[in-house]
């Protein structure tokens, strides 16, 4: 059911049930921050609280709340929403714990939070468990604590899992103006996706951050992503924590490289979300999106003067996607006239202070700085401790900026090399003056390079493969799995399954030499001494296969030619899909640790991509005078490997085909496994 939650995030009238200081802090902000709406406290014997006089129970209210701040035991929480859902409120904050999240220590968690949403009904909800949200855009604060934020007109909505977070994000000083910041609860009803898509929606958003620790509904999730693209509103998010689902398998390497994060960076980057690793740097990705919105390329122009700023810079962007493009000849002709002969012009550029608070001198050189193909100007610049000194002749950086970004469009931030010295009061005259006020050379850099991510986005990904519950999982031989394989299209060496001496014999007539041998029934075979390869005469065959001792054998053609050895594998992840793995192949596959990850269904074109981005990829190439793999034959290896697991997903674990061996004329699987289970 898709509930409309615009009533109760931009409400007109408020509801506060309950009598403790928590509820009187809801009351108390709303009035702070200029709620121009009726606020109805309620409880059963209080005459006063805020300041307001106090209704005796919801069915005394003078109205119909939109939203409705529920402050009270868990218990009695449960009467209230039944009451608000049966007169039609807008929705309600559930503020107690004790309900599923809970479970461990209570006990009767699930049956109460069964019980609360059987009373919601239609109604909507959010929580339990959670602080509620702020709206700054209409001082609507079903909110029980302090919080750092001021009135808006428009900006970025937050949104996150934990109370205590959204709490600190809510006391950035950084410039950032917030719309809503928001908590989720434990998402009994309401989750983290829907209240994304119904922050979106308010046209005065310009982006949404989120703090994931998980996520419960993955075509909600998918939901809310197409929504922020048909509406061109970013995402940006910081996922936390790292589970040990998807690597429950210890029979394959796949498991040791696709883990639940892998999943999760690859969730985000299909859906075009940018993903980014700390508090602060969402914020900042935030403060660019919400100024200045995806940058159209990699290039930018840094500007300081200072020759130790400009190395800074220089430095922090090894290895980033951000690239300082050399100066083109317009650039140089102007530098050079603004600035004379005894500067060097250089991308990173450094000025010198000799025109420092020369604000035409200023303007000139920023101007000419930025004459190039640039998604970012950036202007190094810290401004002074006021309570100390005077920041009075620094003021020249914001007139200069302003004035260029106006003479060639091309965006310019203020970026402060310490984030402590880009004071709050600063970057709101920065904003004002229609620059972007940024903290941090690094959390500048990782900023742009995350917002980035997003601009290469493109187009609506094919709906995930979601995975099923399994039970009693099984591994197939690797003859059968490979046989299962074979039915969708990889390339497979010819091999038979032997016993004894004289099917050994016959099987090596059969295939032909030269030959591998295996012992069936063995994980990690090579390092059992449970493969031996190259074998020239029947004779070898027989001596490997007694030194081996296994059961039975598989007699396998070798395949020689190889240019590299690749790893293809899926991974069920229950908190994200199916994860495809393409990885650096063979007996150091753990060591490389070279692997990319996507989400079934990928298409091919994403397939190459993934290839093109491991560090063996020069080998793929040909490297050294040395023939290039069958790349196509590679693609096509994955997409048999996803056929299967498209075909099998209700009951796949674990797929994988570790080596495919790459040759200049195909590519084959010289193993594989497949782990499946039981539908429950």
């Amino acid at each position: 059911m898709i509930r409309d939650l615009t009533c109760l995030i931009r409400p007109k009238s408020i509801a506060v049930v309950g009598g403790g200081v928590w509820c009187a802090s809801v009351i108390e902000q709303c009035q702070r921050m200029g709620f121009d709406g009726p606020i109805w406290p309620v409880h059963p014997t209080r005459s006063e609280l805020g300041g307001l006089p106090v209704h005796a129970s919801v069915a005394d209210l003078p109205g119909v709340p939109d939203a409705t701040f529920i402050g009270v035991n868990r218990t009695a929480t449960i009467d209230v929403v039944r009451a608000l859902s049966k007169m039609g409120a807008g929705g309600a904050v559930c503020f107690a714990s004790g309900f599923r999240e809970a479970q461990a220590e209570t006990g009767d968690g699930d049956a109460l939070q069964d019980r609360l949403l059987e009373a919601a009904g239609a109604m909507p909800i959010i929580g339990p468990n959670c602080y509620g949200f702020i709206n700054y855009l209409d001082g609507a604060l079903l909110w029980p604590d302090q919080h750092g934020g001021v009135r808006v007109e428009r900006g970025v909505a937050l949104i996150t899992q934990s109370s205590n977070i959204a709490i600190n994000l809510g006391m950035q000083a950084r410039g950032l103006p917030l719309a809503y910041v928001a908590t989720a609860g434990n998402q009994a009803q309401t989750g983290l996706s829907e209240l994304g898509q119904a922050l979106l929606e308010d046209p005065r958003v310009t982006a949404l951050g989120l703090h994931i620790e998980g996520i419960g509904d993955l075509r909600a999730f998918e939901a809310l992503a197409a929504k922020a693209r048909a509406l061109g509103k970013p995402i940006v998010a910081l996922k936390a924590g790292k589970s040990e689902q998807a690597r429950v398998a210890t029979v394959s390497h796949t498991a040791s490289l696709a883990g639940s994060d892998a999943g999760a960076a690859a969730l985000l980057r299909r859906l075009g979300i940018a993903r980014v690793d700390s508090l602060p740097v969402l914020l900042e990705t935030l403060k660019l999106m919400h100024f200045a919105g995806p940058p159209a390329s990699d290039r930018m122009i840094s500007i300081s003067c200072s020759g130790g700023e400009a190395s800074l810079v220089a430095d922090a962007a090894v290895g980033r996607g951000v690239s300082f493009p050399p100066l083109n000849d317009r650039q140089r002709c102007e530098l050079r006239a603004a600035l004379g002969p005894m500067v060097a012009l250089a991308n990173p550029l450094d000025y010198h202070t000799f025109i420092w608070n020369d604000v035409p001198a200023m303007t000139e050189t920023f101007t000419a700085a930025l004459r190039g193909d640039l998604a970012l100007g950036c202007l190094i610049v810290d401004y002074p401790r006021t309570d100390r000194c005077s920041d009075d002749a620094w003021d020249c950086t914001i007139g200069a900026g302003k004035a260029a970004h106006e003479a060639t469009g091309v965006p310019v931030a203020i970026v402060a090399s310490l984030p402590e010295n880009m004071p709050e009061a600063k970057a709101a005259e920065i904003a004002a003056a229609g620059l972007i006020p940024m903290a941090g050379i690094d959390e500048m850099l990782s900023a742009f390079e995350a917002a980035r991510s997003t601009a290469r986005a493109s187009g609506d990904p094919a709906p995930l493969l979601l995975p099923g519950h399994t039970r009693e999982a099984r591994v197939l031989s690797e003859a059968d799995s490979k046989a299962a394989l074979a039915a969708y299209g990889l390339c497979v060496p010819r091999c038979a399954r032997a016993g004894g001496k004289v099917e050994l014999s016959r099987a090596v007539r059969e295939i032909g030499l030269p030959l591998v041998l295996k012992g069936e029934g063995v994980a990690h075979k090579t390092e059992a001494g449970a493969v031996a390869v190259g074998l020239q005469t029947t004779a070898e065959v027989i001596e490997a296969a007694s030194a081996m001792k296994a059961r039975s054998y598989l007699v396998e053609e070798m395949i020689t030619g190889g240019v590299a050895e690749v790893l293809i594998g899926v991974v069920r992840d229950p908190a994200h899909g199916y994860v495809l793995t393409i990885a650096a192949g063979g007996i150091l596959t753990e060591i490389l640790q070279d692997a990319a990850s996507l989400l079934v269904p990928a298409t091919e074109a994403e397939t190459g991509a993934a290839l093109d981005g491991l560090r063996i990829a020069p080998l793929l190439r040909g490297y050294r005078g040395k023939p290039a793999a069958d790349r196509a034959a590679i693609i096509a290896a994955v997409m048999a490997v996803q056929a299967y697991t498209l075909a099998h997903g209700g009951t796949l674990e674990e797929v994988e085909v570790n080596p495919l061996i790459c040759t200049p004329l195909g590519a084959v699987a010289a193993d594989a496994l497949i782990r499946t289970g039981e539908t429950t």
